[in-house]
This record gives structure tokens, sequence and C-alpha cells, in this order.
């Protein structure tokens, strides 16, 4: 034998996996029959999930009594707002689902233009990955439409899935560059709907999970950038520059006058708003200047303060506050802004308090070297910011952001609670006292009428945030 080669030790590859045989039987006795305590814990869990699901089936199919949901279902979904008027809301629904249509097919352009793209999807596939990811909704819509007693909803859905069709067929041929110009025409459009529909009804006669609804949508809107500025704020120092620290610290100091300006409403008639106006202007040019020429205390001082108050203070009190004792910071012979108007506010301080909070973790989530590195690059701060440190920052909390909108679209109940606005909970009183139904126990079947629609909403967004997750590769490197 060769000396040089008496002490190699030849390493044989491992053989590859073989699949597995197992069949159900072996899963059933690997996973839940290992020992007799886990037979055990099977078979009474067993017991008990079987008689919950043959109660609840009994409950729906059998004993329920849903006619007081189908004779109220339109009182349900958008209370008192003008039956004359619903083709305002079938107009507004179009619409949206064109726009989201349209912005589903711009994305795919744009990833095909970036070589992303692998390639059109079979329509049936396509079908069936959108009934895997809204399965909830589409089987809450149907059921919806299926209480109905007219033909009328059928057409209104019929209507926005067509919308959302030519939507889609429009997005797929427009320029890979025009995502700034849809997000425009998007916010234009959010403020056209609003005038649309207000010009049938006033705020003070919304009702239903319409209100639970657009509570959600507008507090959602303005509480994530309000939110994103605050952690940005409470991060000054280490990662925004001077000029960037500015524009902060004037936002902030302009919260207080641009929020009152907004409950009194825009009335030039009257000296307070230009006043109102004039002191917005003031304190944000102040702050920019501050900004400018200090290293950052105040953006700190500005920001700590506002998250800790509205976080340590219970919404609840706070939706009190705005109900009872807001007339008495008003000035003498101002109008009072509406409950709607009120709540929208109230919901948007405060979420966004905890939302400066989640985004400030994913900034402190980051390494200080994405900073240097962009450093590196010749990118300034502003840029930093916008382009590397925030995206990776807002790509790690996404879970903890759509957790705290989810908690947001529940609290709209508290409103309602509180201000007397008539959503689905205050409709399901206002059903049991009706004189047909009144005396009849009825309220199990409205009040799990309202958990479905609540549940519907909820599960949507977290199997979104989830598939959103998912395409991010969020909690992996």
């Amino acid at each position: 034998m060769d000396p040089l080669t008496a002490d190699i030790t030849v390493i044989t590859p491992p053989e590859p996996p073989r699949p597995s045989t197992d069949g159900p039987g072996d899963w059933l006795r690997r996973n839940l029959f290992r020992s007799v305590g886990d037979t055990i814990v099977t078979i009474v869990s067993a017991v008990v999930v079987g008689y919950l699901v043959y109660r609840l089936g009994r409950f729906v199919l059998v004993t329920g009594r849903w006619e007081i949901v189908r004779r109220n279902l339109s009182l349900f979904m958008y209370g008192r707002f003008p039956r004359d008027e619903l083709w305002r809301l079938v107009v507004s629904l179009a619409w949206i689902g064109a726009y989201v249509g349209a912005f589903a097919g711009l994305i795919e352009r744009r990833r095909e233009a970036a070589g992303l793209w692998d390639g059109p999807i079979p329509l049936p596939d396509r079908i069936r990955s959108i009934v895997q990811r809204l399965w909830p909704l589409l089987a809450g819509t149907l059921l919806l439409l299926l209480l109905a007693r007219t033909a009328l909803p059928w057409l209104a859905m019929l209507a926005v899935f067509g919308a959302a069709v030519v939507g889609r067929l429009v997005g797929s041929i427009l320029p890979p560059k025009s995502l700034l110009a849809v997000l425009v025409v998007g916010v234009a459009s959010v403020v056209g709907i609003m005038v649309l529909l207000l010009d049938a009804a006033p705020w003070d006669e919304w009702g239903g999970f319409m209100v639970n609804i657009f509570l959600a949508a507008v507090a959602i809107t303005l509480c994530f950038p309000l939110g994103v500025l605050l952690a940005l704020g409470r991060q000054a120092g280490r990662r925004i520059d001077s000029t960037t620290s500015g524009i902060v610290v004037a936002i902030l100091l302009a919260i207080v006058p641009v929020t009152f300006l907004v409950l009194l409403g825009f009335d030039a008639s009257r000296p307070i708003t230009w006043i109102l106006v004039i002191a917005t202007i003031a304190v944000a040019a102040a702050g920019f200047l501050v900004g400018r020429t200090t290293s950052l205390p105040l953006v700190r001082v500005l920001s700590v303060a506002y998250i800790e108050f509205f976080r340590g203070v219970p919404l609840y009190v706070l939706l009190f506050l705005s109900y009872l004792a807001l007339g008495f910071f008003l000035p003498r012979g101002s109008s009072t802004p509406s409950l709607m108007v009120r709540a929208v506010v109230v919901f948007t301080l405060f979420t966004a308090a905890y939302i400066a909070e989640i985004v400030r973790g994913g900034l402190q989530s980051l390494p200080r070297g994405q900073t240097e590195a962009a450093q590196a690059l010749g990118l300034g701060p502003l840029r930093t910011n916008a382009l590397i440190v925030l995206p990776q920052a807002l790509r790690n909390v996404i879970p903890g952001i759509v957790g705290q909108f989810i908690s947001l679209f529940k609290d709209t109940t508290l409103a309602a609670a509180v201000m007397g606005i008539l959503d689905p909970l205050q409709v399901s009183d206002v059903a049991n006292q009706q004189d047909d139904f009144v005396g009849q126990r009825l309220s199990a079947e409205t009040i799990s009428f309202v958990m479905l629609l609540f549940w519907i909403g909820c599960i949507t967004l977290s199997r979104e945030s989830q598939r959103l997750e998912r395409r991010l590769g969020v909690g992996t490197r």
C-alpha cells in the first residue's frame, strides 16, 4: 500500500431520501394515537369538537330563524342611507372594482417589464388562485346575495365584477412607468367617491356595516403616514438629516391646528378659520426652521409626547371626550362637527401612535450597515430613508401593522356604542324591537350575522397579509 494514501478515508455520499410510503393510518398513529395519553386527548377533543359542530350546524340550518336578518338586510348593510340614492353606492363600488383591476394589471405589467413575469397564467388556474385567496369574501358575498329578496343586488355585483374585468384589461396595456399617475387617480377617486356619497346623505345619516368599513378605511389611510412620520421623529438624530427632520417637525407642529380646522369645517366667512390657517402656516414654517438649525431633540420630544399620550389613554375615553366635551374647546358660536368626523379624527390620532411604535421597531431591526452601505453609494440621508431604510423596515413589520388595522376595524363598534352611530350592533337591537319580532328572542340570530360580517372582513385582511408576507419573504433571509 502506498504510504501516502494509507491514512485517507473514503467517505461515501449519503443515499437520497426515499419517498414516504406512510398511509393515513400511519399518520394517525404517529400524530394522534402515539400513546395512551395522546389517544385520550384525541378522543375527548373529537367528542367536544363534534358536539360543537353539531350544535352550530343545527342552529344555522334547523333552529335558527333568519327571517329577521332577511327582512332587515338593507338596514344591516347601509342603515338609513336613502334608498332612492343607492345607485351612488353601486357606481362607487364599480369604480373601486375597476381601479383595483387596473392597478393589479399595471403591477403585472411592471413585473413583465422587469423580467419577473413567469408568463400568462391559464384562466382556470387564475380563477382557482382567486378563489383560494378570497374564498371567505366570495362566500360571504354569495350569502348576502342569497338573502336578498330582489334581483338588484345581483345586478350590482355583476356590474362590479364587469368593471373589475375591464379595469384589469386596461391595466395590462398601460405603460409600466404610469404607476404614479395611477396612484394620483386613486387619490382623486377617493375624493370623488366621498363627494358622490355625501351629496346623497350627510355623515350622520349613514349607517350599517357601511359605517364600520368607512371609519376603518379613512382612519387607516390617514394614520399610516402619520405613524411613519412619528416613528421617524422618534428616531431623529440617528437616521435622518436636519432637512428631513425639519419636515417632520413642521408636520408634527401643524397637527393640532389642522385637526381643529378639519373639525370646524372650512368656512371662509368665519374669522376663526383664517386664524387657524395662519397659525398652521406659522407653526409649520417655525418647525422647518427649528429642524434646520438644531440637532433634533425637539422632534423626539414632540413625537414621544404624542405617542405616549395617545397610547396611555383608552380609546373609549377619547371617544367620550370628543362626543361630550369637544364643544367646551371650540370657539363660542362655532358649529359642532358631525359625529363621523369626530370618530375619524379620534381613530386616526389613536391608531397613529401604535403604528409609530410598530414602525419604530422595524427601524431598529435593521443593521446599521444598511445605512452605511447606502451612504457609501452616494445616497443622501433623505433618499437613504426613502429607498433603503423604510422599505425594509415596513417589510419586517407587516404582521404588526395588519394586526393593528384589524384591531382598528373591530374597534369601530366603539364609535356606535359611545356616539350612537347606527352600526350593525345597534341595528341588531333595532330589529329585535320591531313589532314583528319583539319578544321572540332573536338576538342570537342577529348577533351571529354581525359576527359573520366582521369575521369576513378580518379574515380577508389576515389572508392577504399572509400572502404579502410570503411574496416578500418576511421572516426569511
